[in-house]
């Protein structure tokens, strides 16, 4: 699926979309990839001279990963963070770098969803953690 087609799903918009593509595999697992151009917001300030990509935006890509998890409940819902968990950052991500995100739902109760991710860069961890969010119904206006 492509950053086009994850609209149709998730709300976020640039500069905060932080998904290029996606692939679930049979045993519903998602795969997610971002391309970091060197150009995003977040690295304007995060280091001058030696960009390197937020422990905090990781986790946002691992977050807006794990929301994939539940596509075909996404339509109409909004996916609301509740917790983020043994979070490691293990090795530094750069410019040029392409992060594959790899995301578990673990389990579920009732509209809490939990879930385990990981991102890599050239299959080098560069974080993980466990991840908790709530669906709730999307009330924004229908024309935003």
């Amino acid at each position: 699926m492509t950053r086009e087609e994850l609209k149709n799903y998730l709300p976020h918009r640039e500069p905060m979309l932080l998904i290029d593509e996606i692939d679930i595999d049979e045993n519903k697992v998602v795969h997610a990839k971002y391309h970091v151009t060197g150009e995003e917001f977040f690295l304007k300030g995060h280091f001058p001279g030696q960009p390197t990509v937020p422990g905090v935006i990781l986790c946002e890509m691992m977050g807006q990963s794990c929301s994939l998890l539940i596509l075909d409940d996404l339509i109409g819902k909004i996916t609301l963070y509740t917790g983020i968990d043994n979070v490691r950052f293990k090795s530094q991500v750069v410019p040029g770098d392409t992060i594959e995100i790899e995301s578990t739902l673990t389990s579920k109760r009732a509209n809490m969803y939990f879930c385990e991710a990981k991102a890599s860069v050239n299959g080098k961890l560069c974080a993980k953690g466990s991840l908790s969010f709530a669906l709730i119904e999307d009330t924004r206006k229908k024309d935003e």
